[in-house]
């Protein structure tokens, strides 16, 4: 059976900071929770929706009435990391508050960035108290994406002096030597991703400066080797395509200050045959140090395009 939910609000200026600019706010909700929003007056109205969704809808609205109380402006971004949350009722608002107590604010982005689940909002917080943080998910479920924003909001704030992002250059089913170009154009296209993250959170313009000022560098991890990086948040992507003497290189190229982050898919391994993968013997080995943060994420986490859970999920049970 469908419910309708109304939310009676106090005044005009909450209903305008809750519902956000153009309703943005209430489009987010409409297309999380699946129902149909009608705003009348001081009245916010949903109908169509399931039992679950129902209880969901008004413990997001009762943290979005409290946030615009607090003086607030709540974002669609804020809104679909509530919506996106399994939590209601008591749980909804201490989900609301580990949300705002880890969000990553960029400056000069685009806005801020909000966990939009329990295991990203850990991740996130493993990222600002450990050195050395590992993250494990599969596709779509913000590793990379976290990761760098949490580089950038520390690069342009001058709490750090560098971003390195890095990758194996590992072939998936196609060969480098038919691709056109000179090495710099081969490589180009595996470390596209890292761009395409970056250019979602800052303008193209800063992008360009920062490299210009050699601020940020991105390189192949093959390019790490010797090295020793001081001052550094250094990012190590697709690790699960690096082998146990490549990851061991990469970890001990920490510097004074330096941080590192590493990302993988464990479900996604395109090394040869008989070649072990460096990040899932990196997480059996180095598990007992304490000083290293390990973060898993799921299906549950995924971020993208729902339909990707489903993807996963079709592949996990065949």
């Amino acid at each position: 059976m469908e419910d309708s939910v109304t939310i009676v609000l106090d005044s005009g200026d909450l209903v305008s900071a809750v519902c956000g600019s153009n309703d943005g706010n209430l489009k987010v909700l409409e297309r999380t929770l699946g129902g149909k929003l009608a705003v009348r007056g001081n009245e916010v109205r949903m109908e169509g929706l399931d039992g679950t969704s129902a209880e969901r809808f008004r413990s997001v609205m009762d943290n979005l009435i409290n946030a615009a109380r607090l003086g607030e402006l709540p974002s669609p971004d804020f809104v679909r990391a509530l919506a996106g949350g399994n939590e209601t009722e008591n749980g909804g608002a201490r989900h609301a508050e580990t949300i705002r107590s880890n969000c990553i604010s960029i400056p000069h982005g685009f806005g801020k960035v909000f966990p939009r689940s329990g295991n990203q909002a850990a991740y996130i917080q493993g990222m600002r108290e450990a050195d050395i943080c590992f993250c494990v998910g599969p596709a779509g479920t913000g590793k990379t994406y976290l990761a760098i924003a949490n580089a950038l909001s520390l690069v342009l704030s001058k709490k750090i002096r560098k971003l390195v992002l890095t990758r194996p250059v590992v072939e998936a089913g196609e060969s480098l030597g038919f691709l056109p170009g000179d090495l710099a154009q081969k490589i180009n296209p595996y470390l596209r991703p890292l761009y395409d993250a970056m250019e979602a959170l800052i303008p193209y313009e800063v992008i360009r400066r920062l490299e210009e000022n050699r601020i940020i560098e991105i390189a192949p991890l093959a390019y790490m080797r010797g090295r020793s990086l001081n001052e550094a948040f250094i990012i190590l992507d697709e690790a699960q395509n690096t082998t146990k003497e490549q990851m061991k290189m990469f970890l001990t190229r920490l510097g004074h200050g330096s941080r590192a982050v590493i990302t993988g898919d464990a479900t996604q391994i395109d090394l040869p045959k008989r070649v072990e993968s460096g990040l899932l013997h990196a997480l059996a080995i180095l598990k007992g140090i304490h000083d290293i943060h390990f973060s898993y994420l799921n299906t549950a986490d995924v971020v993208r395009n729902p339909l990707i859970k489903k993807i996963i999920q079709a592949y996990e049970n065949e």
